[in-house]
């Protein structure tokens, strides 16, 4: 895997929250030709873009970052972007991906608060119930002396 051709900066750190920041040496960065048509151009071009990031191992993340991470996860992840022909902006795609990833994990899910049913659905769900009962009925035999 080869290492970014630029020299990395703080600017290349990944912010993914106000609390969670991925240093760039702990991102991985691959290369490769991009599919589908496009020519010589597609060709000779490594404009794929695959960026990932080992949360197992990382320094990067508190326990209990790591832990909910691990969980949703996996040790690590991995995003690729082929959308652009271009592999800055490729790039660029990739890191906002992993970077939404990271953060929608990262979100605490909230407890679901059990309620009880609203009058008006009990009231729609044994109307149907009547309705439907009602419409078995009618399916019964025909009688001669219903004729």
């Amino acid at each position: 895997m080869a290492p970014a051709p630029y020299p990395r900066t703080m600017a290349d750190d990944l912010i993914v929250n106000g609390r969670v920041t991925v240093p760039a040496s702990e991102l991985t960065w691959s290369f490769s030709p991009s599919g589908g048509p496009g020519g010589q151009h597609a060709n000779k071009a490594s404009t794929r873009v695959s960026l990932e990031f080992d949360i197992e191992h990382s320094r990067a993340l508190s326990g209990a970052d790591r832990a909910r991470l691990l969980s949703k996860l996996g040790p690590t992840i991995r995003v690729v972007a082929d959308d652009e022909r271009s592999q800055q902006r490729n790039r660029s795609t990739a890191r906002r991906r992993l970077a939404a990833r990271l953060r929608d994990a990262l979100q605490p899910e909230t407890k679901r608060r059990p309620t009880r049913p609203s009058r008006g659905s009990v009231n729609r769900r044994l109307d149907a119930k009547r309705r439907q009962k009602q419409r078995k009925q009618d399916r019964g035999r025909v009688r001669p002396t219903d004729w």
